[in-house]
């Protein structure tokens, strides 16, 4: 199984399985951040078309953090997992406690990465969310749901990697999903590129400054 030298690699090689996307006035790229954002810009830049990031905090079940009883994204969309709720027996307080101090660090990530830029028009359009790789899939489960709140005409899922468990749970959860490699056995993200070193805040918003400042033709 090749290994991608870093997420620009990996990016370029996942472009190539979205071609037929190429060109069209309705696609948009969206990255989750941080790392999902190389990788996007390399598929926008191929497909020629806009780029932004859709930020997504998930909101930790107190005591255990791990499992998601829901999630707040861009634009101040806020989704819940009743069944977890429920099944926990959480109380709202303790939802809004939770939600309140995610809704700081996803404002401040906004801030941070797009500056004074708005939220791009998400309804009626075919968003392709790029990350740099699927584990569980927990963070995209809960951009997917809290996308699904802006409209839009399609979702496709866009990774280089994934395990194929993870990539057979998306298919009836979005339009279309792509996973360019399904090693097996998967370990982790981080095992199948040689460069996996955390991108930082400035390369986020050096990279989305960039892709503002070469609309789609």
């Amino acid at each position: 199984m090749e290994i991608f030298r870093d997420r620009i690699e990996a990016g370029r090689m996942l472009a190539k399985q979205l071609k037929r996307y190429a060109g069209r006035k309705d696609v948009i790229v969206l990255a989750l951040p941080r790392g999902g954002v190389p990788v996007a810009f390399e598929v926008a830049k191929a497909l020629n078309a806009p780029m932004d990031v859709f930020v997504v905090r998930k909101l930790g079940l107190p005591g255990d953090e791990e499992l998601a009883m829901g999630a707040v994204a861009s634009g101040g969309v806020r989704v819940l997992n009743e069944q977890v709720v429920k099944w926990h027996h959480v109380p709202q307080t303790a939802i809004d406690s939770v939600a309140k101090r995610e809704q700081l660090e996803l404002e401040r990530r906004e801030r941070a990465y797009r500056g004074e830029r708005p939220m791009p028009e998400l309804s009626n359009r075919t968003i392709i969310l790029v990350d740099d790789g699927l584990a569980t899939g927990t963070t995209m489960k809960a951009a997917v749901t809290a996308l699904r709140s802006y409209k839009p005409a399609r979702i496709i899922i866009a990774v280089p990697t994934a395990p194929q468990e993870t990539c057979k749970e998306f298919e009836e959860q979005v339009d279309v999903i792509v996973c360019a490699t399904t090693p097996q056995p998967f370990w982790a993200i981080a095992a199948w590129y040689e460069d996996f070193r955390q991108t930082t805040d400035e390369e986020v918003r050096s990279i989305l400054d960039e892709a503002a400042a070469k609309p789609a033709a």
